[in-house]
């Protein structure tokens, strides 16, 4: 299918409705109903205060901070909660670009953790305007969602790869 030729209103997933609907409201009540309303279908989302400080159908930035839920043993973030914050970035970004007749999938995580996270973490996780054709235009496929993660200090304690794919809601 010709991605030029797709009617992108009509193929909008329900997560991307959702933040449509939320563009009137004050950033800061938008962010926090966006991260409540997702964590009502991720509950471990919720559960690691995982917050959202932008989504679009190109771009997710969220943050996790460095409070005790989510420390390990040495003070810092835990390496579960730092996969758990990229995983849920670029989760979120290809969220918004897959419409709700198929299912995205996480198929593979590799999390390379390279050293100490010092307080707080962003997760930022990108989709090129290639891949998100793609994601419309094929039924099923997959593909390796970018996701930079990085500290207080600027610097990324982890390298991630997340193979994303999506499948039809319903086989036939």
């Amino acid at each position: 299918m010709n991605p030029d030729m797709l009617n992108t209103e009509t193929l909008k997933s329900s997560l991307n409705r959702t933040v449509d609907k939320l563009n009137g409201v004050r950033p800061w009540l938008r962010w926090w109903l966006l991260t409540w309303a997702f964590g009502r279908t991720v509950r471990f989302v919720r559960t690691g205060r995982v917050r959202f400080e932008y989504l679009s159908e190109e771009r997710a930035l969220l943050h996790i901070p460095n409070h005790k839920r989510v420390q390990n043993h040495i003070g810092s973030v835990h390496a579960a909660a730092m996969a758990l914050l990229a995983e849920t970035a670029s989760g979120a970004v290809l969220g918004m670009n897959v419409p709700d007749d198929r299912v995205p999938l996480l198929k593979s995580m590799q999390v390379d953790y390279l050293r100490l996270a010092k307080g707080d973490l962003r997760a930022e996780a990108t989709l090129d305007a290639t891949a998100r054709a793609r994601i419309l235009a094929e039924e099923k496929g997959e593909i390796m969602v970018p996701v930079k993660v990085t500290d207080e200090s600027g610097d990324q304690p982890i390298q991630c790869r997340m193979l994303w794919a999506w499948v039809p809601k319903h086989r036939k």
